[in-house]
């Protein structure tokens, strides 16, 4: 009894030992629902006051609530009034343990393995500790190496590791130092419309390498030189009919070649 009591110095520790007693006897059901209910919104103030506990770390408030009240309503269906621990001592944890579990898996903008995201929190608590006692002094990947016993690899791949953890929006404002102002948004390369073509590109090739050299002179020059028929004509020596005739014989072999056969 002096355990509970003493778990029970927050207002918003209610008194819900009898409910839980009620609560193991009951039968799924509309009453048990309603107990049930009961419990959970009368733990809710503590599980939002341990959701505080992690404000400023780059979610939202009321994300934060919903998580612990997972967390909370995970507590009250597993925990055992009979085992003898008052329930703060087995929500706490179960709590706690769920908003850990949250900044771990759910807010890396790019995910990266398990052991990436230890070393990630192994460096930065390692970085955070060497700073407060060292001041503002610049700290080396062999500091961080010496001080968490990690290798200067695993060390350089915490660090990097904490770049995913977070991702800038494309609108984010950038500046040159020449004073232009732009967003991230404009570094993005457009769909090149040239990917498309890869394929016919590849299929015409051999039809291409087997014309022979006077057909392949003409095609360049028509279609890499932009030359006129007549231009080519003055230019190979034969009429520009025999170009034009040239032109198409080509031009339907490789047709055929990269035209998908039904």
């Amino acid at each position: 009894m002096a355990a509970t009591t003493a778990l029970r110095r927050h207002q918003d520790a209610p008194d819900t030992d009898a409910a839980f007693a009620q609560l193991a006897e009951l039968a799924d059901g509309p009453l048990r629902k309603k107990v049930r209910e009961e419990i959970v919104c009368g733990w809710l103030p503590m599980a939002n006051r341990l959701a505080r506990r992690y404000s400023g770390r780059g979610e939202t408030e009321e994300d934060l609530r919903q998580v612990a009240a997972v967390g909370l309503l995970k507590a009250v269906d597993r925990f055992d009034p009979t085992s003898g621990t008052p329930f703060p001592a087995y929500a706490i944890p179960t709590i706690l343990g769920e908003l850990r579990r949250h900044f771990r898996d759910d807010l890396w903008a790019v995910h990266v393995p398990r052991r990436t995201q230890e070393l990630r929190a192994t460096v930065h608590q390692a970085r955070e500790a060497l700073e407060f006692r060292n001041g503002s002094a610049s700290l080396t990947i062999g500091d961080l190496a010496e001080h968490t016993g990690l290798s200067e690899e695993d060390v350089v791949l915490g660090l990097e590791a904490q770049g995913a953890y977070t991702a800038l929006s494309l609108e984010c404002p950038m500046s040159t130092d020449a004073g232009h102002s732009f967003h991230l948004a404009d570094f993005l390369g457009d769909e090149d419309p040239e990917l498309e073509l890869v394929e016919e590109r590849l299929c015409a090739a051999p039809v291409l390498r087997a014309l022979p050299p006077r057909d392949r002179a003409i095609l360049y020059l028509r279609f890499f030189r932009d030359m006129t028929q007549s231009q080519i004509a003055e230019e190979v020596g034969i009429s520009q009919m025999h170009v034009s005739r040239i032109l198409q014989r080509c031009c339907r072999l490789v047709r055929v070649e990269v035209t998908p056969q039904p």
